[in-house]
């Protein structure tokens, strides 16, 4: 069921349709009730540092140098900090490195994560209501309209794009054209309100079936979601505007 762009503006009933056609489809929404919201994301909280890239014993050196140097190249860096596995909502905060350390710029900031909370590092699966937990790229943003100012990459929504969330697809985890290509059984469409902003989070990049699929930080629709991160529209902009791809941004999502 694809549900018109404009019937999430039109009043309370025309909203909670939204949250259930999303819930149906994807990471959107989520059922259930939170445990419980964060502690004061006043608190105090240390400053952000990158946790070593997890690798074999077998990688050897030449990647562990790679891994390194490219913790070293990450300027700007999102936090999103849950106090247990079992809670929906989260603390989201962006830092800056300058030649003093890192300086928070945006935050704290209260998230809605997945309606099963955090998933252990190498434990989100497909559909389990998890939010993956670990570090990640961000490949690129997307949105209803034109290019609303961001710096990234920008992938326009149509009515015709869908995200594929079947592990039997040839193209799991993958923004798809059903003019051009099939998208999977069931696949999730983007012509939703809650996707009028966001930004893709790069997990499962390889696309290993099963693993996961949809996982971006996207616009609150006031509940829990499958799996993704959400923010409040004055927030989410604010922060999809100040990332900047030459400064190697990354997000690092999972508990304190």
């Amino acid at each position: 069921m694809r549900l018109p762009r404009s019937a999430a503006r039109r009043g309370p009933a025309a909203l909670a349709l939204v949250a259930l056609v999303v819930l149906a489809s994807g990471c959107g929404a989520g059922a259930g009730t939170a445990p419980g919201r964060p502690r004061d994301p006043g608190s105090s909280r240390a400053t952000p540092t990158l946790s070593p890239v997890p690798r074999t014993v077998s990688t050897g050196r030449a990647q562990a140098a790679e891994g390194r140097a490219a913790r070293a190249a990450v300027r700007q860096l999102i936090t999103v900090t849950a106090a247990s596995y079992a809670d929906t909502y989260a603390v989201l905060d962006a830092y800056q490195r300058t030649g003093h350390g890192w300086q928070r710029v945006f935050g704290p900031w209260t998230a809605r994560l997945g309606r099963n909370g955090f998933a252990p590092p190498g434990g989100k699966r497909e559909g389990d209501g998890h939010t993956p937990s670990g570090s990640f790229s961000i490949p690129f943003f997307f949105g209803a309209g034109p290019n609303p100012g961001f710096r990234f990459r920008y992938r326009q929504i149509r009515p015709y794009i869908f995200w594929d969330d079947d592990p039997a697809s040839p193209r799991y985890n993958e923004w798809v054209d059903d003019r051009h290509a099939t998208p999977g059984r069931n696949p999730e469409p983007m012509d939703v309100s809650a996707y009028d902003a966001g930004m893709v989070i790069g997990y499962n990049t390889a696309r290993t079936p099963g693993l996961g699929s949809a996982i971006f930080l996207h616009l609150n629709i006031g509940i829990a979601t499958s799996g993704c991160v959400t923010l409040s529209p004055g927030e989410l902009l604010p922060l999809l505007r100040w990332l900047d791809p030459a400064r190697s941004p990354r997000i690092r999502m999972g508990v304190r």
